[in-house]
């Protein structure tokens, strides 16, 4: 069992958790003990793709962590909590809601390299200790902007809601408009002037891209505050919600032994590496972590493969062959 599960994880359990049910299945079907690891966390109060390592893949989390990711999210306007997200206790109100034409004039302002300030509810380290154990314990903290990159950032056709004024949580006011949100490319054009509650957006971010964030600082942007209230990973590096299975899934091909069925192949982690045959010489000389020499492939990282069995992950160099990762298959 080397290779990928794509688990569409639900809202509730955490990414550590994902991966001791993966681990629960393989013993409950019998499998071979492996290394299982997950390539890059999701929120206990996200959803979606989470890509799942088994065996020789687990040496790949470390790329899939720096790969792109991409998402669906919703921002709630009129209230921003101390966690950016629908766990958290409201720490701002704002009576201020924005019209569907102002969020998308917005938009291009947080689209390409930007700066962000992460949350404090995060797991980054401040002084040797996670940042959201010290927020938890009331403590002020003080992190520093990092460089992101939003590749593309989009109103979702057919999303949001209509703000009603007076309206409370739970209780619609008479004025409300039901139903969903036409966006231009989507539909009939919304009224003119009218608010909105909530607008859910697409979004395709580089590595340490917090939505959180981005959602606070889009509702900062439209001189309202806001919070996440759904979020939902749709892509993680190559791997989307078309291979992901469901818990119940997952557990069900294990006790059935079938959850070969659902593994993708390790390779499938590095859809945009070019693949490299080599000769059964070289092949030997990579898996003792020699450098063959005489290579005409490309500058560049290369997926060498003997016999379509992938043999390392190496580095082109003057056709010199260095082993980046090797896989011991």
């Amino acid at each position: 069992m080397h290779g990928w599960l794509i688990i569409d994880k639900p809202v509730g359990p955490g990414s550590t958790q994902i991966v001791g049910a993966v681990k629960r299945a393989l013993r409950e079907g019998g499998y071979a003990k492996v290394k299982v690891g997950h390539g890059g966390t999701l929120d206990p109060l996200a959803s979606g793709v989470l890509p799942v390592a088994l065996g020789e893949a687990t040496k790949l989390s470390g790329r899939m962590l720096d790969a792109d990711k991409a998402y669906h999210f919703t921002i709630r306007f009129g209230e921003e909590t101390d966690t950016l997200d629908a766990e958290g206790k409201v720490v701002a109100t704002s009576k201020r809601r924005p019209t569907l034409t102002e969020v998308e004039a917005v938009l291009p302002r947080f689209t390409g390299p930007i700066e962000q300030l992460p949350p404090a509810f995060s797991a980054l380290k401040v002084d040797g200790k996670r940042a959201y154990d010290l927020a938890r314990a009331g403590e002020v903290v003080k992190l520093a902007t990092r460089r992101v990159t939003v590749h593309d950032l989009k109103i979702l056709p057919g999303t949001g809601r209509w703000f009603a004024e007076g309206e409370t949580e739970g209780a619609p006011g008479p004025a409300r408009a039901e139903g969903p949100l036409h966006h231009p490319s989507g539909g009939p054009p919304p009224r003119t002037g009218e608010e909105l509650e909530d607008v859910t957006l697409s979004a395709r971010v580089s590595k340490g891209t917090y939505i959180r964030s981005l959602a606070r600082d889009i509702a900062h942007a439209l001189n309202s505050v806001g919070h996440v209230t759904m979020l939902r990973r749709t892509k993680a590096g190559p791997f989307t919600l078309e291979k992901a299975i469901s818990l119940d899934k997952l557990a069900d091909l294990a006790k059935a032994r079938r959850l070969e069925e659902a593994l993708l192949p390790l390779a499938a982690g590095l859809d945009d590496i070019p693949a490299l045959t080599v000769t059964p010489r070289e092949a030997d000389l990579l898996r003792v972590g020699q450098q063959p020499t005489g290579s005409a492939a490309r500058p560049g990282l290369h997926l060498a493969l003997l016999d379509d069995v992938p043999v390392a992950l190496v580095e082109c160099s003057e056709g010199v062959l260095r082993v980046v990762r090797g896989f011991n298959l």
